[in-house]
C-alpha cells in the first residue's frame, strides 16, 4: 500500500501541492491524472523520495524514506536514470547488490530482459541504448526486487506496441500477486482496460476521485478532460 496524507509541497512562495491525501490499494492500478502545472510530477517525486515535503507518505506502512521501504519499492521514473558506461547487466548486478537480493536473482533478471526482448543487449552500454530500450532497462530493474508496491510515472513513453502490450500484460499480474500499483501517465487511452481507482490533480489539488466501478467504465480520458475543463471553468 502507499499511502499519502496531507501532503504539501511548496517553492518558495508558490504551492505546488496543496494537502493532497490519497491511498494506493494492494491489488490495484490506480491512476494519477493531472494537466501540465497540475503538481502531478511533484507529487510522483515525493512519493519517490526526491523531495522534502510537508505532510507523511508511508509505502506497507513504514516511512517512504526509510531503508525498509526502500527494500519493497520500486520505482520507474519519466527519465531512465541509468549510467552510460554501464551495460545492462552491470546494472542489474548493482541492483542485486543494492538491494541484497537472494541467490536466484539471476535468472528473474533474465527472464524480465527476455520478456521484453532485451536480453541480447545484456552486455551493451547504455549509451549504446535507444529510448525506448532504455526505458524497458529501467522497468526490469524496477521489478526485479520483487516489489510490494510500484510506482510508474509515464512508462509506456518510448515503448514500441508490444512491449506496451507486455507492460499492460504485466500490470495483470503485478494486480493479482496484491501489488500496489500507482501510474502517472498522459497516454490515458492506453491504460483505459487496466485502472480500477483515480485521481485527477489540478491547481495542486486533487479535484476528482473515483473507481471503474463507481465511474460505471465510463472513458478515462473523457473523464479527465471533464473534470479538468469543469476546474478551469470555475
Amino acid at each position: 500500500m502507499i499511502s499519502v496524507e496531507h501532503l504539501v509541497k511548496k517553492y518558495d512562495k508558490v504551492i505546488a501541492v496543496n494537502d493532497i491525501s490519497f491511498t494506493v490499494h494492494p491489488g490495484e492500478v490506480t491512476v494519477l491524472l493531472g494537466p501540465n502545472g497540475a503538481g502531478k510530477s511533484t507529487a510522483i517525486k515525493s512519493i519517490a523520495g526526491l523531495l522534502n515535503y510537508e505532510g507523511r507518505i508511508t509505502i506497507c506502512g513504514v516511512p517512504n524514506k526509510s531503508i525498509e521501504a526502500k527494500k519493497i519499492f520500486g520505482y520507474v521514473p519519466e527519465i531512465p536514470a541509468l549510467f552510460d558506461l554501464m551495460t545492462v547487466w552491470d546494472h542489474a548486478e548493482f541492483i542485486a547488490k543494492a538491494y541484497r537480493l537472494a541467490d536466484g536473482w539471476q535468472q528473474e533478471a533474465e527472464q524480465l530482459l527476455r520478456r521484453f526482448e532485451i536480453l541480447d543487449k545484456k552486455d551493451t552500454l547504455c549509451r549504446e541504448l535507444s529510448k525506448g530500450m532504455l526505458q524497458k532497462v529501467s522497468i526490469v530493474l524496477a521489478l526485479m526486487i520483487g516489489p510490494r508496491a510500484v510506482l510508474f510515472d509515464e512508462p509506456l513513453i518510448g515503448l514500441d506496441p508490444k512491449a506496451i502490450s507486455e507492460m499492460l500484460e504485466m500490470f495483470e499480474e503485478l494486480k493479482q500477486k496484491d501489488i500496489s500499483i500507482l501510474i502517472s501517465t498522459h497516454i490515458i487511452d492506453t491504460i483505459n482496460d487496466v485502472w480500477d481507482r483515480a485521481y485527477i490533480m489540478n491547481k495542486g489539488s486533487i479535484v476528482y476521485e473515483t473507481t471503474r466501478e463507481e465511474s460505471k467504465c465510463k472513458d478515462l480520458k473523457a473523464l479527465f478532460f471533464e473534470m479538468t475543463s469543469m476546474e478551469v471553468s470555475e
